[in-house]
């Protein structure tokens, strides 16, 4: 389960590369009811997705040549210039390198050794994300990859975490990761780890990591998502002992699911 009392290696922060921060914003707000609120005159375009005045999420330009629109999910770090070193190590990319942003906090962005993108942040005056695990707010991660196993060496070796193999039927095994001290209570899950199937990656799909979001109706959330120009990955599907989920890419091509029920796969 996610919280606001971030550990190291647990989520602490969401935010969307967008070609276009009006179209995104509308987009999010009406299938989510977020409003925007820029983070200034010298943030360069950033600003803040909000639910009743809290911050759930953040949105900015597409800062880097080639790059598409994509979410980002950022894991707490109380040092980004050792996370540096540990990515490094482990095999992984620095894509951009340990940076104050004002005094709100220090971050880094790196691609793991399979592709995907994923980035830490050191808390300044900034924690985290105000809002999770309630309807319209994140509540779970997720790593598609095409090494399963070396994903879960790779951030174990950067982040500590644990893991716990769940079989879905097949050949197919999702795990279910964790940061020590994460959680609350024995529920400490905060995102999983799966294997891209063959078929998907014949159909293009990539490693990367995407967000899940709460809601109260998946069904009527999907609608909303799509009649807003969304793009179906999974249409709404029952998974036993999880919920009913559904996938999609924003109009702009950033994949993100719905969830109504315990993403926490217990």
């Amino acid at each position: 389960m996610l919280t606001t009392n971030f550990v190291p290696g647990t989520p602490n922060w969401l935010d969307l590369g967008a070609p276009d921060i009006d179209a995104a914003v509308s987009f999010y707000s009406a299938v989510f009811g977020w409003s925007f609120q820029s983070a200034g005159p010298d943030a360069g375009g950033y600003g803040f997705f909000q639910l009743g005045g809290k911050t759930v999420a953040a949105i900015g330009p597409l800062m880097e040549e080639g790059a598409g629109s994509a979410w980002t999910v950022y894991f707490q770090t109380p040092d980004a210039d050792a996370t540096v070193k540990a990515v490094e190590q482990a095999g992984g990319a620095v894509r951009v390198p340990p940076m104050d942003v004002f005094t709100a906090g220090r971050l880094a962005a790196f691609t793991d050794p399979a592709g995907a993108d994923f980035a830490v942040w050191q808390p300044g005056d900034v924690q985290g994300l105000e809002r999770v695990m309630e309807p319209n707010t994140l509540c779970w991660t997720e790593l598609y990859t095409t090494d399963a196993a070396a994903a879960k060496d790779f951030y174990r070796a950067v982040f500590s975490w644990d893991h716990q193999d769940m079989p879905m039927g097949g050949d197919l095994i999702y795990s279910v990761v964790s940061a020590p001290g994460g959680g609350q209570g024995d529920d400490t899950g905060q995102g999983g780890i799966m294997q891209l199937p063959e078929e998907n990656l014949k159909a293009g799909s990539t490693p990367e990591w995407h967000p899940y979001f709460g809601v109260t109706d998946c069904d009527a959330t999907f609608a909303v998502a799509t009649g807003q120009g969304a793009t179906v990955l999974i249409p709404p599907t029952d998974a036993p002992g999880v919920g009913r989920l559904a996938m999609v890419k924003d109009p702009a091509g950033a994949p993100f699911a719905l969830i109504k029920g315990d993403p926490t796969m217990t």
